[in-house]
């Protein structure tokens, strides 16, 4: 069973920094794709940013640029830095990792991230 704990999130002002993390656990980290979705009230979720087992990374449009998206397999943890912050940033941030089964993917609780003066 595949278990996501993420951290990190919390209040900070525009043009501030956050760094969230998701640890993993009964997984095979290493070999899967993991990615960052968020959901602001009212809407839809979106993806963030995803990376493969081998590193390569992909952003949203509206955070390339100012999120970095990383991953340790060492420690069996994918992290997000958020640079620049901008109040339409605030969302609660979802963990995403790939089901190598062919099933669901798994997801994390979220983290509630909000950047307001």
């Amino acid at each position: 069973q595949v278990h996501l704990v993420e951290s990190g999130g919390g209040l900070v002002q525009p043009g501030g920094s956050l760094r969230l993390s998701c640890a993993a656990s009964g997984s095979l980290f290493s070999f899967s794709a993991m990615g960052w979705y968020r959901q602001a009230p009212g809407k839809q979720r979106e993806r963030v940013a995803t990376i493969t087992s081998g590193g390569i990374t992909n952003y949203a449009g509206s955070v390339k640029g100012r999120f970095t998206i990383s991953r340790d397999n060492t420690k069996n943890t994918v992290y997000l830095q958020m640079n620049s912050l901008k109040p339409e940033d605030t969302a609660v941030y979802y963990c995403n990792h790939q089901n190598l089964g062919g099933g669901d993917d798994y997801w994390g609780q979220g983290t509630q991230v909000t950047v307001s003066s």
